[in-house]
């Protein structure tokens, strides 16, 4: 038998429904009370007890308004529950929509026992329907389940709706805290947590995971150290709503931290030598520049350049092992984002003009103060500048902006260059992260961004990047504006401390330990 397509060029929604019903439910109520006003006008009319007075026109209008605005608010609180049955099926239906789907854990659900058929609901979705619960869907006992975890290489921890672990197998990196309770005792390097996807989550999603790489349970430096790949599921409403697996990659990882602190040592070694080597070059170039040949001069300024760059790499080294380690606290004064560049802007010029680039530089002067370190966000400046350089094609240009959003000033490093696809866009922030493509054509350690994005945001600010392969990159960050922050400041001495402590208690939120 065939099947005849719908000739309706709109098919019907699920997400469709409640605003029909509620607007034909709506006016069948308005009408409803008007037509029963009538009537009952009519009658009191034509029984005598009434007259039609300029009084009576005017008390009968405004009873059918009072009546038709309590019928409506009525009408609307009793369906709410209606409401929030389509707004569930929606979701589970997989209908594209920007309605929060009703979450069964809510204290109001609880109270008028509205709980357990959104949780059937979204449970049906999945095709569990929560009747068995010593076995598994093949029979197997639930004990067996749980050896078998427990005899695992990987960790495994499962969550109710309350964010309770409620079992975690002897691999899963967990602790107990001064409550008694059980928590998960990983540091999460990613803005965008567990506590944050699970918020997320919360809000928006019926089922949906996410993967976090390269996330340890302790600071570099500290024993018994391990580093762990993250895969968190959740599902609204199941009795196991978040499933965490933990694979210990820590062989695979801890090479390149250990590789890290010998480089940073040698770094450090480094320093002193490589601070001469462009001294003698800046007295160089002012005793003989005047004097040299053109193409002399263009050799000298190359090798100023070089030595620029390798300072800077040395810097960027030092600064992510002391950020592994939490050290890299700052002290923020009142600065403008256009001086901060100015200590930069000669060696930025240099390395356009070396590479065949075109530099554009537009910082305001009406700008408000901020508040930063200045060698900090320097750095922070120069590697994105850098970066856009060298990712630039031959005679392409960088543009440097800077407007106010909020209370924050955000400044702009723009290219036109090759642009990143989007798998190597979300991977961008993470120490040692380079593209097979640009590590076979542009130089670097892999840690630029990783530095500089520590560096934004323990001064309270955020960093992020828009890019299209071929078109180009747009990197942003932000810092505060001093007056927003210029009391807590002096409360701490001006150290940062005071403006990204979070809940947890960590002194910078790239370190937020996640506690359950």
């Amino acid at each position: 038998m065939a099947v005849t397509p719908s000739q309706n060029p709109h098919p019907v929604m699920v997400r469709d429904y409640w605003p029909r019903f509620r607007k034909r439910a709506i006016l069948m109520t308005i009408l409803m009370q008007i037509a029963v006003t009538i009537v009952t006008g009519g009658a009191l009319i034509a029984t005598g007890v009434l007259s039609t007075t300029i009084e009576f026109w005017i008390i009968l209008i405004a009873v059918l308004a009072t009546t038709i605005g309590v019928n409506v608010v009525l009408f609307t609180q009793l369906m709410l529950p209606f409401k929030d049955l389509t707004s569930a099926l929606t979701h589970v239906s997989g209908e594209p929509t920007t309605i929060t789907p009703p979450n069964p854990n809510a204290r109001h659900f609880e109270r008028d026992g509205f709980k357990p058929i959104l949780q059937l609901i979204y449970k049906l979705a999945v095709g569990d329907s929560g009747q068995k619960e010593s076995t598994d869907k093949s029979g197997l006992p639930l004990d067996s389940i749980t050896s078998a975890l427990d005899n695992t290489a990987a960790g495994f921890i499962i969550m109710d709706a309350y964010r309770h672990i409620v079992y975690a197998n002897p691999k899963a990196p967990v602790r107990t805290d001064t409550d008694g309770a059980t928590v998960i005792d990983l540091l999460f390097e990613d803005d965008f947590n567990l506590d944050a996807w699970l918020k997320d989550c919360e809000q928006h999603a019926v089922h949906s995971e996410h993967t976090w790489k390269r996330v340890p349970n302790k600071i570099t430096g500290e024993e018994n150290r391990k580093i762990y790949d993250v895969t968190a599921s959740y599902q609204k409403g199941s009795v196991a709503e978040v499933v965490i697996s933990l694979f210990d990659r820590t062989a695979d990882y801890q090479p390149d931290d250990d590789d890290l602190d010998f480089i940073a040592f040698a770094a450090h070694e480094l320093r002193g030598p490589i601070t001469v080597i462009r001294g003698y070059l800046d007295v160089f170039g002012d005793e003989v520049g005047p004097v040299l040949e053109e193409d002399q001069a263009e050799l000298l300024k190359r090798l100023v350049v070089s030595s620029n760059r390798l300072s800077g790499y040395i810097n960027n080294i030092l600064n992510a092992s002391r950020y592994d380690r939490r050290h890299l606290k700052v002290h923020l004064t009142e600065d403008t984002i256009a001086n901060i560049y100015d200590t930069i802007s000669d060696d930025m010029k240099l390395r356009a003009t070396s590479q065949g680039r075109a530099l554009s530089v537009h910082l305001p002067n009406d700008l408000p103060t901020i508040a930063a370190d200045n060698a900090s966000a320097s750095e922070v400046l120069s590697n994105l500048i850098d970066n856009a350089l060298k990712y630039s094609n031959e005679g392409g240009s960088v543009n440097v902006t800077a407007k106010v959003d909020g209370d924050f000033v955000v400044t702009s490093v723009e290219d036109h260059g090759i642009g990143m696809p989007g798998n190597v866009v979300s991977n961008l922030f993470h120490k040692f992260y380079r593209s097979h493509r640009s590590r076979e054509t542009v130089s670097g350690t892999g840690i630029g961004l990783y530095i500089s994005k520590a560096i934004v945001e323990s001064h309270g600010g955020k960093i992020s990047v828009r890019s299209v392969e071929g078109e180009g990159s747009t990197f942003t960050f932000s810092l505060p504006i001093y007056s927003t922050v210029a009391d807590k400041l002096k409360a701490n001495d001006n150290s940062n401390e005071g403006i990204i402590n979070k809940e947890d208690g960590s002194w910078i939120k790239n370190h937020a330990m996640f506690r359950g």
